[in-house]
């Protein structure tokens, strides 16, 4: 660099202290998220994975073991098990759960049906104010096998005592009838915000042309809450396969008769806190991760995929 190129090198040195004096402030204001986002996110992210290629009790130093932990998890047929109740568990309430929400949300969303506030309330509140533990703990008392209301109700018309919480598949159906009655009034929520932002002129101009409520319902409203829909049961299949609280409390031993309702989290859990096998339970949790993000990106390209074989149908 010759002597005459310093006087411009000087300048843009010049410039670019004060671009960072002005950015300053604002960077100032936005530090505390990077801080924590770092501190409560990024550190646990890379620990957990430093720790999925080590053996950790808790006490004592991590021991390397490299892959060991990922190899012995492939032959677990506990932890894959759990994956498949969850698997399982989705199909039991999930689908019932979104028919019902967009059948409700639809009513709610008609001009026919009065007082709709007070019936969004009602149907709403489980998912406000019941906390977790609360209702594990009340479905426990409603499907006791021997003193639950369920069954005194089923005994009153002569059917006989169902196994709720004392069989592997009627386990799997409490949970998901914990699960539904839980989340059915956010999943309700989220279509009928669905609902509300669809044009009106729409299925004005269907009802125009001779179309009735069933065939406005499947032609126009289902394809336009499609991305709703879709948003929903990607949510319930993160839920899901999170479930934690209910499958411990709600069943006399954590995870239900022969662990019909043991899920992902809870076997990590278990494996961390009572079998202390943390590195273990880092390289499970990795693995879990990583099903998760195939399923959504396979449900994601399956829904692209059909959005634009409507278009080219059109």
């Amino acid at each position: 660099m010759g002597p005459a190129d310093r006087p411009a090198r000087a300048a843009g040195l010049s410039r670019a202290r004060r671009a960072l004096r002005r950015a300053g402030w604002p960077l100032l204001f936005v530090s505390p998220f990077f801080v924590l986002f770092g501190i409560f996110s990024l550190y646990p992210i890379g620990f957990s994975a430093w720790l999925s290629l080590r053996d950790w009790s808790l006490t004592g130093p991590a021991r390397w073991v490299g892959l060991a932990n990922y190899r012995a998890l492939i032959h677990d047929a506990l932890f894959w098990q759990s994956m498949l109740n969850a698997a399982l568990l989705f199909l039991i309430y999930v689908p019932a759960m979104t028919l019902i929400a967009l059948v409700l949300a639809s009513l709610l969303n008609s001009r026919y049906v009065r007082l709709q506030g007070f019936w969004r309330t009602l149907i709403f509140l489980p998912y406000i104010m019941s906390g977790t533990v609360a209702a594990a703990f009340t479905f426990q008392l409603l499907l006791d096998r021997n003193a639950g209301y369920a069954n005194k109700f089923l005994s009153f018309l002569g059917v006989s005592p169902v196994p709720w919480l004392d069989s592997t598949w009627w386990a799997r159906i409490s949970l998901g009838l914990l699960v539904l009655w839980a989340w059915l009034g956010y999943n309700m929520l989220i279509m009928l915000a669905g609902l509300q932002a669809i044009p009106p002129e729409l299925s004005e101009a269907a009802r125009v042309d001779g179309a009735g409520p069933v065939r406005i319902f499947c032609r126009i409203t289902v394809p336009l809450l499609r991305p709703v829909i879709v948003f929903s049961v990607t949510l319930s299949i993160i839920g899901t396969f999170s479930l934690f609280t209910e499958p411990l409390l709600l069943f006399p031993v954590a995870g239900g008769p022969a662990n019909a309702a043991s899920t992902p989290v809870l076997q990590i859990w278990q494996n961390t806190f009572s079998f202390l096998r943390v590195g273990y339970s880092a390289a499970m949790s990795w693995i879990y991760f990583a099903v998760i993000v195939v399923i959504a990106l396979t449900q994601y390209f399956l829904v692209s995929r059909g959005d634009r074989y409507l278009v080219d149908r059109r």
